[in-house]
C-alpha cells in the first residue's frame, strides 16, 4: 500500500532552498559510469538526479551499491567534495561498479548496460536502515532499472513502507531490463510518476490502458494505479503534466538547445527540477517550464552532469528572482 500524501512543502510560495531547512530527498537505484567512445562520466539516473539536487541547495541522501574497485573510489570521493551524505552507499567486495556503455547515433544516444553490476545487489536491510535514520524526509526517488535484479528489488519493496513521504516514480525504461511484473509494482507503489511521451506509449500498449489522446491514456493510467501526478515530457515538444484532478498544465517548448552534444540525462534533469519545485511550492507551470529549460541546457553539455558548479549559477538566478 502506498504512503498517500504530498511532498513536504514551505508554508509559503518559495524559489530556492533555505540554508538548513530544506528536507533530506531519499534517491534508490543505481549509481554507474556512463562510458562514452573517448572517456567515463559518472551517471546513473538517481544520482544524477541527486548530484543535481546537491548543487541547487538540497539535502540528498542516495542509496546505492558500488564495488571495492577504482571506479567506485572515485566516485565515494566526488560524493564527499560534494558535501553528499555517503551514510546510504554500500561497498561490494566482488562486484563491480556499475557501468554503461553509450554509443553516439544519429538518432541520438543508444545504451548497453552491462549485467551484474554491484548495484543489483542492494542489501535490503542496509538500505533501510539508512532510509530510517533519515527524520521526515520530502521525497523518495526510484525508477525501474535496479530492480532488474531480485536482490535490490526486495531491498526497494522492503524499504519503501519504512518511508514516510511521497514517492516519485521516474520511470526510466531501458530494454531489455524490464517487465510488467516491475512496471506494475512500481507504478502502485508511486505517487509521483514521471516518464516520456514514448515510455507512456509504451506502458499503454503493455497496460492495456486504453486509446485515443496522451492526455486520455495518462489519465486511465492515473486512474488504474491511484497516481497523484503524473508528468510526461515530450522532447523538443516541451512537458504536460496531469495533477491529481486530472488538471492539464502544459509547459510549451522553451529554448531549444544552440547545439546538442548529446542528450543523455536529460531527463534526469528534468526529474531533479521537477523536484525542486515541489518542494519550494513553485506554480506547475513555472516547475515543468524551469525543468524542460534546464533539460536542454544539459544537452549542450558531455554527459548527464556538469563538472563546472558554476554551470547552475544563472538557473538558481533567475529562479530567485
Amino acid at each position: 500500500m502506498k504512503h498517500k500524501t504530498s511532498p513536504q512543502q514551505p508554508a509559503a510560495h518559495q524559489d530556492s532552498a533555505p540554508e538548513g531547512q530544506s528536507p533530506a530527498i531519499i534517491l534508490f537505484g543505481e549509481i554507474l559510469a556512463d562510458v562514452f567512445p573517448d572517456r567515463a562520466v559518472l551517471g546513473g539516473a538517481p544520482f544524477n538526479v541527486a548530484r543535481h539536487l546537491a548543487a541547487f541547495g538540497l539535502r540528498p541522501l542516495m542509496i546505492s551499491r558500488l564495488g571495492d574497485d577504482a571506479l567506485g573510489a572515485r566516485i565515494l570521493a566526488g560524493m564527499k567534495e560534494q558535501g553528499m551524505d555517503v551514510s546510504g552507499i554500500q561497498i561490494d567486495g566482488n562486484l563491480p561498479t556499475g557501468q554503461v556503455q553509450v554509443h553516439i547515433e544519429d538518432a541520438g544516444h543508444r545504451f548497453e548496460i552491462l549485467p551484474r553490476q554491484a548495484y543489483d545487489f542492494i542489501d535490503p536491510a542496509d538500505a533501510s536502515a539508512a532510509a530510517t535514520a533519515i527524520e521526515a524526509p520530502g521525497l523518495v526517488y526510484f525508477g525501474t532499472l535496479s530492480q532488474r535484479h531480485h536482490v535490490t528489488r526486495q531491498a526497494l519493496s522492503e524499504m519503501l513502507p519504512n518511508i514516510k513521504a511521497p514517492r516519485f516514480l521516474d520511470i526510466n525504461l531501458r530494454e531489455p531490463w524490464f517487465d510488467e511484473d516491475t512496471v506494475r509494482f512500481s507504478l502502485q507503489s508511486a505517487d509521483i510518476v514521471k516518464l516520456s511521451d514514448e515510455e507512456l506509449r509504451t506502458l499503454t500498449g503493455m497496460l492495456k490502458a486504453g486509446e485515443g489522446l496522451a492526455q486520455a491514456q495518462g489519465a486511465e493510467l492515473k486512474r488504474m494505479f491511484d497516481i497523484g501526478r503524473l508528468i510526461v515530457t515530450c522532447g523538443k515538444y516541451g512537458a504536460w503534466q496531469l495533477d491529481s484532478d486530472n488538471e492539464l498544465f502544459i509547459a510549451s517548448p522553451g529554448k531549444e538547445p544552440s547545439h546538442i552534444v548529446d542528450t543523455v540525462g536529460a531527463g534526469d534533469a528534468f526529474s531533479a527540477v521537477c523536484i525542486l519545485g515541489m518542494l519550494l511550492c513553485w506554480p506547475e507551470t513555472t516547475a515543468l517550464k524551469r525543468a524542460d529549460d534546464f533539460a536542454s541546457a544539459i544537452c549542450e553539455i558531455r554527459g548527464a552532469v556538469p563538472e563546472d558548479p558554476e554551470f547552475y549559477q544563472p538557473f538558481a538566478k533567475e529562479w530567485t528572482r
